[in-house]
């Protein structure tokens, strides 16, 4: 049986997002969203949600561009001087693995962005992170050991079958994230908790066009497979320089795509529903 979970990231991060998120979920193909809790435009989305009790809401950790929920003197190792996250730099990922100071830090801010889901009072219906900072093998550590205590029961480990993807279009290079996503889906499955077999949306990141999205529900595997997009209306102050988010919004609404699903006898559903 082939089962796809459509989900958009960034929820909550600007309202021309939540406003294509919304639409995608309304009017097409869209399961589930990852919210930003600390994005600027999270009260609207949360406010939106509330209005769609069938899209599944997830937790989009964000350790990267958006500010951290906790005050920068409280993680004084993990921000720069203006308060904004340095987690991406050598130094600092480095720190995160090897001094328990450090981690102690980190988990203090991911336990801060979980108790700023669960005041939305929305049900939690998977994790995951922005930039796929959770690879990193200790931040997946604590999203994984925090989450437990948070009612977390499913997370994205992106494994992207690029056998699939040849099929649809040529693509150049290797994935270099896969063996840290595999060990990913290890420690979720330990832990526990679903992840779905397969994911796409690492290939084509900010560009999963239409053709491309129908393309890959032609393909799709057995079990059950991921596809994630950033569908926005239009730009906005954090948009990714080169992203279609219009194409992307036009991907979740395209009536073909619909049909493919339907013909292939494709259930759509949310990790909840796993």
């Amino acid at each position: 049986m082939k089962t796809v979970i459509l989900n958009a990231d960034d929820f909550g991060v600007s309202v021309p997002v939540n406003d294509a998120i919304e639409q995608a979920h309304r009017d097409g193909i869209l399961t589930t969203t990852s919210l930003m809790v600390t994005g600027a435009a999270c009260a609207d989305a949360v406010a939106r949600a509330r209005t769609m009790p069938r899209l599944g809401v997830g937790l989009h950790v964000a350790l990267a561009e958006v500010p951290p929920a906790l005050p920068p003197e409280r993680i004084p190792d993990l921000v720069d001087a203006n308060g904004m996250f340095r987690i991406e730099a050598l130094g600092t990922s480095l720190a995160i693995l090897l001094r328990p100071a450090v981690r102690r830090q980190l988990t203090a801010e991911i336990e801060a962005q979980f108790r700023l889901f669960v005041a939305t009072g929305l049900p939690l219906d998977h994790v995951d992170s922005h930039k796929h900072m959770h690879m990193h093998p200790a931040i997946a550590s604590v999203v994984i050991a925090v989450g437990q205590r948070f009612g977390m029961r499913a997370g994205r480990a992106p494994i992207e079958p690029r056998a699939v993807i040849r099929k649809v279009e040529p693509v150049k290079g290797v994935d270099i994230a896969a063996p840290f996503a595999r060990r990913v889906r290890t420690k979720l499955r330990r832990a526990g908790m679903k992840a779905p077999d397969h994911v796409f949306g690492l290939a084509w990141s900010g560009g999963m066009t239409p053709d491309r999205l129908r393309g890959i529900l032609r393909h799709l595997p057995e079990g059950t497979s991921e596809i994630y997009l950033h569908p926005a209306t239009g730009d906005y102050p954090l948009a990714a320089p080169g992203y279609k988010y219009q194409e992307e919004l036009a991907a979740l609404l395209d009536p073909a795509a619909r049909e493919i699903i339907a013909r292939g006898g494709i259930r759509l559903a949310r990790f909840s529903d796993l």
